[in-house]
């Protein structure tokens, strides 16, 4: 099966939304990012991105896993400021909307990190539905969408004064992104992002093999 198939109407590109926010004084040693009161470490984003690439049986790159876990400490930022309150199952019912490949996802379930990632990913796409006015993935398509462009505009308000600070290693978080790695697609890293990633990778290296004076 493509991978486009493994996911449904809330994969990522409908249920996480990477939101500006201000600018951190900066990461401390061993954080790969500081979201508000949040720091994410290099090891959650290491053994996550191992996990998903597992799961979904092709290379999940740091960048886009890092992207994710900032979108979601952010968007659970945001709930706790305006008390949105998630619960279990509704979690449950959203993350199989959004792996909708049986196998992809009996292997998130069956991994403990890649299904903490994938409740995640399901709760901050069910939050970002009840910020714009609704009530969850229950309702039509139609509903939903509008429920979440909504619920976008409430977040990118509150997200404002969030500060947010990613460690040089893993790029600059800038419009919402991390240099733009974020395709809109769980398991895909954009044309345009793996350009970029190599351009600064092919750089770095020809300044290392120059002579040093």
């Amino acid at each position: 099966m493509s991978r486009g198939r493994k996911f449904g109407a809330l994969g990522a590109a409908a249920a996480l939304v990477l939101l500006a926010g201000g600018c951190a004084a900066g990461t401390h040693p061993g954080a790969a990012a500081v979201v508000g009161k949040t720091e994410i470490s290099v090891g959650d984003v290491d053994k996550t991105s191992r996990a998903v690439s597992a799961a979904l049986g092709q290379p999940f790159a740091t960048s886009v896993t890092l992207s994710e876990l900032v979108n979601n400490a952010l968007v659970k930022e945001v709930r706790e400021q305006r008390s949105v309150s998630v619960s279990d199952a509704e979690a449950a019912a959203a993350a199989k909307l959004v792996v909708r490949d049986a196998t992809a996802y009996a292997k998130f379930e069956a991994d403990p990190v890649a299904r903490e990632f994938l409740l995640n990913v399901a709760s901050t796409a069910v939050a970002t539905i009840k910020l714009g006015g609704g009530t969850g993935v229950n309702g039509t398509q139609a509903e939903v969408q509008a429920a979440q462009r909504a619920g976008l505009t409430v977040l990118k308000d509150a997200a404002k004064n969030i500060t947010v600070d990613v460690s040089p290693r893993f790029g600059k978080w800038t419009d919402g992104a991390i240099d733009g790695t974020v395709s809109g697609s769980l398991s895909d890293e954009s044309a345009q992002a793996k350009a970029k990633r190599e351009a600064a990778e092919n750089a770095a290296k020809q300044q290392q093999q120059q002579p040093q004076g």
